[in-house]
């Protein structure tokens, strides 16, 4: 509790000061920009580095749910430690353990949660300053186990692969058939093109759809869509398209 009450002034001072500052960068880094983490398994490690060449930062690591609200006592995941020290140029790891309350999780498809780091900087001994603590928020995807399996299975034709579009207007809908999270963080004419007009990156949930940015007219036959894979990777699906309807084009798969 007195951490917390220490820490929520700075953040504020933080949130406010890079506003104006935005070239702060965080001391505190993590050695990935998601998490999967298979049913199988009963914990999942992440590196914790100190950029810093001078001081030591406090880093506290806490997990939410898709609706950003922090996990507490009996659920599905933990973080430990939830709060270490990590020296000047320094590297540890934290652990994200899983709970009774996991087995209690869709076993169909994946679920979504989000890890967070969050930086806390050692006082300074000078008068007036203030100082700025930043924060890392990640996704992690639970996978269950059978569906961890299939995924491995199926590197040599990822399941990105089965997305489809459908045509409505001028605009286009991502329909997801799998049961795993599929994020786009692209979508352009041909590969290697500017990002159409209107694009914002989107998640598309298992089983479902969401409606693309930008128009299909801009688009075009081939539209180009680029996902994040489980690596933090970014490739490309090329879509052929015929009448209101596109499938993934496997011949000019990224390799």
């Amino acid at each position: 509790m007195t951490l917390k009450r220490i820490f929520l002034p700075s953040l504020l001072a933080g949130l406010t000061v890079s506003t104006v500052l935005p070239t702060a960068q965080a001391a505190i880094a993590l050695d990935r920009t998601r998490v999967v983490f298979p049913g199988n398994e009963k914990s999942v490690s992440l590196t914790v580095r100190n950029q810093n060449p001078e001081l030591p930062y406090l880093a506290q690591g806490w997990l939410e749910d898709a609706q950003g609200i922090k996990l507490e006592g009996t659920s599905a995941f933990t973080v430990l430690p939830p709060v270490q020290r990590v020296e000047p140029k320094g590297q540890t790891q934290v652990k994200v353990q899983a709970m009774p309350g996991a087995n209690l999780l869709p076993q169909d498809r994946e679920s979504l949660f989000y890890f967070n780091l969050r930086e806390i900087p050692p006082q300074s001994d000078k008068p007036n300053v203030l100082q700025i603590a930043l924060q890392t928020r990640i996704k992690l995807f639970y996978r269950p186990a059978a569906l961890a399996e299939a995924a491995a299975k199926q590197q040599a034709t990822p399941f990105q692969e089965q997305l489809t579009l459908s045509k409505a207007g001028d605009g286009y809908t991502v329909n997801n058939p799998t049961p795993y999270f599929v994020t786009l963080v692209g979508a352009s004419a041909k590969k290697g093109g500017e990002v159409v007009k209107g694009f914002e990156p989107l998640m598309v949930p298992p089983k479902g759809s969401t409606r693309l940015g930008g128009s299909a007219t801009a688009l075009g036959a081939t539209p180009v869509l680029v996902y994040v894979s489980d690596y933090g990777g970014q490739l490309a699906l090329t879509f052929r398209c015929g009448g209101t309807n596109c499938k993934v084009d496997e011949t000019q798969r990224d390799k």
